[in-house]
């Protein structure tokens, strides 16, 4: 085995990933189109309302309203099942904080579950012992493009009255038992962020094929006005998240490419796990029995022991041979960061988190999703693209497979 590049050694890749621009004539066209309509308004437009009418078609579902992004999406979700003050809704705690925004918009209070130490997965028997008599809501977030256990969540849900809003931002067509993410709950939330899948730059969508979350979702994102019916007298507070159609022209021609993006992500993730998953001190993500991974990026745990060597130091022979490899994913579980730890949603307020009125005082700190901290603790994340080739897999797989060889078979001094 040769001496590793991080101690002098040869690299296995000397060439950097190619960048390729994922925008291109079909976006030009479909923009030139929007603005000969002489409106950007989604309403008197046509580009936003074929976006929603072409991806509720792919995905099955009855209604689809777009939003601005996906942090948009999810409190859309939450303001269509009528989401209010004290009301609890069990999350993940290793996401975006835009999972939690609208949770925290509504002045409801975000409940953290465990995740599965191989899928990454809210693991569903954390979640049910999450519940209480104030739990209105889970939003299961299907990370990293691996979906959830949705039969065991949804079984769950059914027992406790709960609806169900899916996170799907980073799992555009991941399936689970044969089913598209976003389909299998009341309401599925989805991202069209400039790193997603595919991009307008900004903007998401919410799927449903429930009557009155469908209706009470295209009002949310428009303050609450019923354009169909012509009234501007909101019955309640909602935001401005209406789409415009130069985002919808770019989604028209982004969502014919989604099928080819997702099917080459499968593809090149489970290609790296074959060519990795029997290399020592390595745990590879795992996807539920008859599922479908679409790998928004790659991400996988070390076992320190096993392999050798530190998280870190791991991470940094893979760079040195020429793959870039992070590291971590975000630095704590989201219930660390300040903004629950100090209660500080608001400047001048602990509220939601501190409410005598409603008898809250909800209290955050490391420990609370044991799991999940080992998960962030050991966890390394490497890009994936629909644009790698067949040698860009072989040089990763490589890469591991001489760093991974090497440590096991001379240790880090401190792990000797």
């Amino acid at each position: 085995m040769e001496k590793l590049a991080l101690f002098g050694g040869p690299k296995v890749r000397t060439r950097p990933f190619e960048k390729h621009n994922r925008y291109g004539e079909a976006e030009l066209k479909e923009l030139e189109e929007a603005l000969e309509q002489g409106t950007l308004f989604y309403w008197q437009g046509t580009k936003v309302k074929r976006f929603q009418s072409e991806l509720a078609a792919l995905l099955g579902q009855k209604y689809c309203t777009a939003t601005t992004s996906g942090t948009a999406s999810i409190h859309t979700a939450l303001g269509a099942i009528e989401l209010g003050i004290g009301d609890e809704v069990i999350t993940s705690p290793v996401t975006d904080i835009g999972t939690v925004v609208g949770i925290l918009y509504q002045n409801a209070i975000p409940v953290f579950a465990d995740l599965d130490l191989r899928t990454y997965a809210m693991d569903p028997a954390s979640i049910e012992r999450c519940i209480s008599e104030r739990t209105k809501a889970i939003v299961v977030v299907h990370l990293g493009g691996n979906p959830a256990d949705m039969d065991a969540i949804m079984e769950i849900a059914g027992r406790h009255n709960l609806y169900v809003i899916e996170d799907c931002a980073q799992a555009w067509l991941a399936q689970h038992q044969g089913r598209y993410v976003g389909t299998m709950g009341h309401i599925g939330a989805f991202s069209l962020n400039e790193f997603k899948h595919i991009s307008t730059g900004d903007g998401g969508a919410v799927v449903t094929n429930d009557d009155d979350l469908g209706v009470r979702a295209r009002a949310f994102v428009d303050k609450n006005y019923d354009r169909i019916a012509g009234t501007r007298e909101p019955a309640s507070l909602a935001p401005n998240y209406r789409m415009t159609e130069l985002q919808g022209a770019v989604a028209v021609a982004q969502l014919r490419k989604l099928k080819d993006v997702c099917r080459r992500r499968t593809e090149v993730g489970d290609a790296i796990t074959a060519r990795i998953e029997t290399l020592p001190g390595i745990l590879p993500p795992k996807v539920t029995p008859a599922g479908r991974h679409v790998y928004w990026h790659y991400m996988l745990r070390v076992d320190e022991a096993a392999l050798g060597a530190g998280r870190d130091t791991f991470a940094k022979a893979l760079e040195a041979e020429g793959i870039p490899a992070t590291a971590g994913y975000i630095p704590t579980c989201i219930y660390e960061y300040p903004i629950f730890t100090e209660k500080r949603a608001y400047p001048n307020s602990p509220f939601p988190f501190d409410s005598a009125e409603f008898g809250c005082n909800v209290e955050y700190h490391r420990g609370l999703c044991p799991q999940a901290e080992e998960v962030l603790a050991s966890c390394v994340v490497l890009p994936c693209s629909e644009f790698f080739t067949a040698e860009d897999i072989d040089d990763i797989a490589t890469a591991f497979e001489k760093v991974a060889t090497t440590f096991r078979e001379h240790p880090e001094p401190a792990r000797a």
